[in-house]
């Protein structure tokens, strides 16, 4: 038999193990994995000796802004920086212009990123309200790889755009969604066995206590978070806990950045229902301390909180309380966010950084390389139905593969990156880890840090569940 890709001499890497082995990849599937030589009959053979072989990493939480605010990004800029970041597929969030929140849309969504796509995709569908409830058993049999509600959020009456910054009185709004609006959307996700993912804040308490700032004339990052305080996150979190408990829904906290929020799916968890939680790098290794030397870049809802929090956080990674790491990429331009911090923009660029700053904290001991398969490749894949097709270096499995050395270091550089924004937190930041090559069933995307081949991304549908 004749094979595609050879990888030899690496150090393959799973959840549970390390071990030395040849992968064979025929038809972008994973065909053999062994120490024998099968054949010389390789088209391609790719000398991994020295570096670890990871399951491509997978990004869950993606906004490339395509279609609508595409001068900040699209999908084009977004997948070459995932693919240089060692990222082999990214969901994509469904805030888009028009949104994702019937199946017309998700398939002129199919097509619009399939041609720009460096890396596979998957689509999440929104969540609004008495707006799409009846749409969702359709989009889960369209494809979508879950369902996301932006708690809290009013939505423009006729283009259906999200609006964070809401207040009573405003013009061709539908103010933030009622309890019982989201109890109903709860119900409806769960009928489909999907996820259902939730952006958790309070917008009555925020809006009650941001004013309370401005009256008198709060300007500072922890102005910032007396608006936005951990209690914001904690409400809501117990709120979708309680309203998942209820209708068996399978509910997923997104960006969790506070103590409170995580030690209340930790019980959830415990209490054996099928509560998941995620958490990105800006919670991880920035804190509040860190904003007068970062500036407004990290400007970012739900805000970075303080050391206690991110130490509770790092106590969740471990403990396996958090699910997966994801980037939570929302890139605005340079111009947008130079400016005072309550008028700018919150969100930067995260894709092409994710999979480094977590390389980084395994030299550092604060994880393993198995805790980068658990929560970059095969958690996530599981979560979202996709394994073992993702996530998992195995026979039969797609050939995603993320090749890195370990003992490579860089410096993060703004000016480097892929994306249309250059907008990170991370800028000067040392990193020792970094991909090397990034693999799309049995595609190499990137080599060496460089961009190669054109776009040859598909998308990914989960598993149908009844």
């Amino acid at each position: 038999m004749m094979y595609d890709v050879l990888i030899k001499n690496g150090t393959i890497v799973t959840s549970t193990e390390a071990y030395t082995g040849n992968i064979y990849i025929k038809n972008g599937k994973i065909e053999a994995i062994t120490n024998d030589v099968l054949t010389s009959d390789v088209h391609e053979i790719i000398d991994a000796e020295g570096h670890f072989i990871f399951p491509g990493f997978i990004d869950t939480h993606v906004h490339s802004r395509d279609p609508g605010a595409t001068y900040k990004e699209d999908f084009y800029h977004s997948t070459q920086a995932a693919a240089s970041g060692g990222v082999t597929t990214i969901f994509e969030m469904p805030n888009t212009n028009p949104p994702i929140n019937n199946v017309e849309n998700f398939q002129k969504q199919v097509v619009n990123l399939q041609e720009k796509a460096f890396v596979d995709f998957g689509i999440w569908a929104i969540c609004l309200g008495h707006l799409n409830l009846k749409e969702y058993e359709e989009l889960k049999n369209a494809g979508v790889i879950g369902f996301k509600f932006f708690w809290g959020y009013a939505v423009h009456a006729e283009t259906f755009q999200l609006m964070y910054n809401y207040k009573p009185g405003m013009e061709d709004v539908i103010p933030p969604f009622t309890d019982g609006q989201v109890f109903d959307m709860f119900q409806e996700v769960a009928k489909t066995g999907q996820v259902f993912a939730i952006h958790a804040e309070n917008s009555d308490l925020i809006q009650h206590l941001t004013q309370k700032v401005e009256d008198r004339n709060g300007r500072t990052y922890l102005d910032l978070l007396e608006g936005r305080p951990n209690l914001a996150e904690e409400l809501t979190i117990q709120s979708g806990i309680s309203m998942a408990k209820k209708t068996g829904a399978r509910l997923h906290i997104l960006h969790v950045s506070s103590a409170e929020g995580i030690e209340l799916v930790r019980q959830a968890q415990k209490e054996g229902y099928p509560i998941t939680a995620e958490t990105c790098p800006h919670y991880l290794f920035l804190s509040a301390e860190d904003y007068d030397q970062i500036g407004p870049q990290m400007k970012v809802y739900p805000p970075v909180k303080f050391k206690k929090d991110q130490e509770a956080l790092w106590d969740a990674l471990l403990d396996g309380t958090i699910s997966l790491v994801c980037s939570d990429h929302a890139p605005h331009t340079e111009a947008e966010k130079d400016g005072d911090l309550w008028s700018i923009p919150a969100g930067m660029c995260g894709v092409e950084t994710l999979v480094p700053l977590m390389l980084n904290a395994v030299n550092s001991g604060s994880i393993t390389i198995h805790d980068m398969v658990r929560l970059l490749s095969e958690g996530p894949a599981k979560l979202f139905n996709v394994y073992p097709k993702k996530g998992a270096i195995r026979v039969g499995a797609d050939a995603d593969i993320t090749i890195v050395d370990m003992e490579k270091e860089t410096i993060i550089r703004r000016e480097q990156l892929h994306s249309k924004s250059k907008v990170t937190a991370f800028d000067g930041f040392n990193i020792k880890g970094i991909p090397v090559r990034t693999i799309v069933r049995g595609t190499t995307v990137m080599k060496d840090g460089q961009i190669v081949g054109q776009p040859t991304g598909s998308l990914l549908t989960p598993q149908v569940t009844s």
